[in-house]
């Protein structure tokens, strides 16, 4: 069982790893064959999308106790991440060539290349110490690039378009523009909270890493 265990870990954790690899390479390659920022979500969005919704697994994966993550954590980063996703980017196509959405996801595929990788390496052995390093450090200039004039600055440039067409005004029982302006607020304190978590875990993983080495 427990090698069954560390073969399914090993295989989603290789795929999502391919996957935001793919992701990436269309996203710069668009970039330097266009010389332009605009196309981001039309190279690699849909599959951003599939890759994002996939990774509600690793929710379960937390919740069943077969990774030591928990569910809180991973819950408030895939549930933020795939509103942003796909009830903002995906179905409003004003904002889909904006620069925030290249800003975005080049962080997100970024930090999933390295965390993935990291992850898949951690099911069969120990990572390099480049690709631990990475893990636990590329964080701090990919995360918050990708929040601010990211995912937050986005959102903002979406709220005209949501009042304007009354956006899921069929389907929710409260104003979606309303709750969005919310959102933005809360935006920043749910962000920090994730980003103390990650600095948290990168000063127990290193130190355990130099810890290690010494002796």
């Amino acid at each position: 069982m427990a090698k069954l265990q560390t073969l399914y870990l090993f295989s989603y954790n290789f795929l999502q790893f391919l996957g935001w690899t793919l992701a990436l390479f269309r996203i710069l390659s668009n970039f330097i064959s266009t010389k332009s920022v605009t196309g981001a979500y039309a190279s690699a969005g849909e599959l951003i999308c599939l890759l994002q919704c996939c990774a509600f697994l690793e929710v379960i994966h937390g919740a069943i106790g077969i990774v030591p993550s928990g569910v809180v954590l991973p819950l408030m980063q895939w549930s933020g991440r795939t509103h942003f996703l796909l009830a903002i980017v995906r179905q409003i196509v004003e904002v889909q060539e904006s620069p925030s959405v290249f800003i975005t996801f080049s962080a997100w595929s970024s930090s999933e290349v390295i965390r993935y990788s990291h992850y898949a390496l951690s099911c069969i052995g120990s990572p390099p110490y480049l690709i631990t390093y990475l893990r636990y450090t590329a964080f701090i200039l990919l995360y918050p690039v990708g929040v601010g004039p990211g995912e937050i600055w986005l959102m903002y440039q979406a709220l005209p378009f949501i009042k304007t067409r009354n956006l899921y005004a069929d389907t929710l029982p409260f104003s979606y523009y309303n709750f969005v302006k919310v959102l933005l607020l809360l935006y920043p304190l749910l962000w920090l909270k994730l980003y103390l978590h990650l600095f948290k875990q990168r000063r127990s993983k290193l130190g355990k890493y130099h810890k290690t080495k010494k002796t």
